[in-house]
């Protein structure tokens, strides 16, 4: 479901006869949507989700990010709080798996083969296998730590990522260049049977086929009796794509890659601006 005529999104008009909408699931990105530039979430979420949820809205972060990553930042809010964890391929609420979409032994194997030999071709690089226990990894130096600590709360160093005894769900790999024109092209051959997604600047995720963000909303959707039309989805690269095909209310943010700003029907203000909470109290009425 794209906007009529696959025109970029636009702002929402101050005369909306359908203000305020019937929502009832509430999907937000984390980096680059909901966190500011600092990494930060808006103060004004925490009394806005008190309201949201006195009116039965459910809200979603989904994220790349580790489930015990999301857990933590919103600590303070965790009942009730739906989590799309590991660019969906891990979906918890409260404390409760809903879904996971696990990796076969040998595919983690042959990716990681893949990613240290980008390594030894001189790609400054690294990888997070993603367990449901805890994440992975190989490459210890602070630089790639400082990274990695960043989206994994939980982060266990080991001396050989391919004998990792977990249900891996997700593998990660850093690029310190430019992962669209560097790392996921060279992973181009585990896109026939895997999904290999850039979601940010410098990351690459590589999942099970039919894993994603769009596919986690999509069963929540079925889950809960929610349509589209009572989905809002927020996103701003371009790992949120299918997610925003699955609500009639899909926001990329000012700040967004023109991709996604292409495909979603409205455009919010910035990730810095608090986009996300503006759209939200502008489509449900609703203020913090």
């Amino acid at each position: 479901m794209t906007h009529p005529g696959n025109a970029p999104a636009r702002p929402l008009t101050a005369d909306r006869p359908d203000l305020p909408a019937d929502i009832r699931l509430i999907v937000t990105d984390m980096d680059g949507t909901l966190l500011d530039d600092d990494g930060r979430i808006p103060a004004d979420l925490w009394p806005l989700l008190e309201r949201l949820r006195s009116r039965g809205v459910l809200f979603c972060p989904a994220s790349g990010r580790q489930y015990a990553s999301l857990a933590v930042q919103f600590k303070d809010a965790f009942d009730g709080t739906v989590f799309i964890a590991e660019n969906g391929a891990f979906v918890v609420r409260d404390g409760r798996e809903v879904s996971s979409d696990l990796l076969e032994p040998p595919f983690v194997r042959d990716v990681v083969a893949a990613a240290r030999g980008l390594a030894a071709d001189g790609v400054d690089i690294g990888a997070v296998v993603c367990g449901k226990r805890t994440a992975y990894v190989e490459r210890t130096d602070p630089a790639f730590l400082a990274e990695a600590v960043k989206y994994y709360a939980l982060l266990t160093p080991v001396d050989d990522l391919a004998s990792v005894d977990d249900d891996i769900i997700k593998i990660a790999l850093f690029d310190f260049g430019t992962a669209e024109h560097s790392t996921a092209p060279a992973l181009k051959p585990f896109d026939e049977t895997h999904q290999v997604v850039v979601s940010g600047e410098h990351w690459v995720d590589v999942m099970h086929t039919g894993t994603g963000k769009g596919a986690a909303v999509r069963r929540l959707q079925q889950e809960l009796g929610v349509t589209p039309a009572q989905t809002m989805v927020f996103g701003d690269y371009l790992n949120d794509l299918e997610m925003l095909d699955a609500a009639e209310w899909s926001f990329a943010m000012a700040n967004a890659h023109p991709q996604v700003i292409g495909r979603a029907r409205y455009l919010a203000g910035s990730n810095n601006e608090h986009g996300v909470l503006h759209a939200i109290a502008r489509v449900t009425g609703l203020t913090p």
